[in-house]
């Protein structure tokens, strides 16, 4: 699969953009650990264009997490256009590796963003969703545009053929399609039946990448052979689990279950990730925005309820260094 001249190989495996959670700190791991392709955080266009230090500094990429795209949102075409050319310059803007791609957020449905008519707000206005990616893609003509969204605003607005058609000839060169509608949220299962609806479209080009409930192999094999994706984002399952990747690359490749990752490897992915948060976010923020995976990293293990909180409410690093050692010397075998 190739995304301009990005190219991904077969079946590729990407991180999907989260909001406090694909931090480059993860990026990297997840990279490491097998995802062909990564994106940050999504990155509000009138925050860069307001020059506000926040939004600048979720563009900073580094080159072990190439090929990374940049995903910015909004709802206001003339922000959406300046964002994406500071997207385009990354590089010197925000300093380190800069973007292979920028991402168009259509997507995500938290109220705070869909209900000012950003990320899947955009689902009710596919003209001005159409108009915006069309003036992005023409912003940035070196770089490859691609888009991320939903089937629909709800079960009686399920667009996205149609959209899939609108969006590839406004110059998009891939499109990711989540199979929820933005009233769903994330809840029930997703629909991926519109997604192969799309992939099976005579009129589509560009690959399309398929996104929801790929949880482990069997469902990302599910995802290729059944509906025909031309590559998978996996999102959530990826929480404190970056070993995921590699996970699903054996799967797809060997046709069995990886083994699980022993303690020991468990807490030295874990031991990396923290520092690498803390070298690039410093205190107390490295630790806070930790938390979501440090309480992931070491599901199913016994009598660990106490140990978890005290992994989530600690702020001293030293304390979680401890805490780690002390889960090897309990737990390993």
């Amino acid at each position: 699969m190739k995304i301009g001249n990005i190219d991904l190989g077969d079946k590729p495996v990407l991180l999907a953009p989260m909001e406090d959670v694909t931090d480059a700190s993860f990026r990297i791991l997840c990279r490491e650990q097998g995802a062909d392709m990564v994106y940050t955080e999504f990155v509000p266009s009138d925050g860069l264009i307001r020059d506000a230090s926040k939004a600048i500094a979720k563009m900073k990429t580094f080159d072990e997490e190439s090929p990374v795209g940049i995903q910015i949102y909004g709802h206001i075409p003339e922000s959406m256009v300046e964002a994406a050319r500071m997207a385009d310059k990354a590089a010197e803007i925000a300093g380190g590796h800069g973007s292979d791609l920028v991402d168009i957020n259509f997507g995500c449905p938290v109220s705070k963003i869909a209900g000012r008519g950003a990320g899947s707000g955009m689902m009710r206005y596919p003209d001005k969703m159409v108009d915006i990616t069309r003036a992005v893609v023409e912003a940035v003509p070196d770089k490859p545009v691609t888009v991320k969204t939903r089937l629909g605003w709800d079960d009686d607005s399920k667009i996205i053929v149609e959209l899939a058609e609108r969006l590839q000839d406004a110059g998009i060169q891939a499109l990711t399609i989540h199979g929820r509608t933005r009233c769903q949220l994330y809840r029930g299962q997703a629909d991926w039946t519109l997604i192969r609806a799309v992939k099976e479209n005579p009129r589509m080009r560009i690959p399309i990448i398929g996104n929801g409930d790929i949880t482990d192999g069997p469902s990302a094999a599910r995802a290729f052979s059944e509906f025909g994706v031309d590559g998978i984002m996996v999102g959530r399952a990826s929480f404190g689990h970056p070993w995921i990747f590699r996970e699903i690359k054996h799967y797809l490749a060997q046709g069995t279950a990886m083994d699980e990752p022993s303690v020991e490897e468990k807490v030295a992915l874990a031991r990396r990730h923290l520092a690498l948060s803390l070298e690039m976010k410093g205190l107390p923020r490295g630790i806070f925005e930790m938390r979501r995976h440090l309480s992931c990293y070491f599901k199913g293990l016994p009598d660990f309820k106490e140990t978890r909180m005290k992994m989530v409410t600690t702020t001293d690093p030293d304390e979680l260094y401890r805490i780690l050692d002390y889960i090897l010397e309990r737990y390993a075998s």
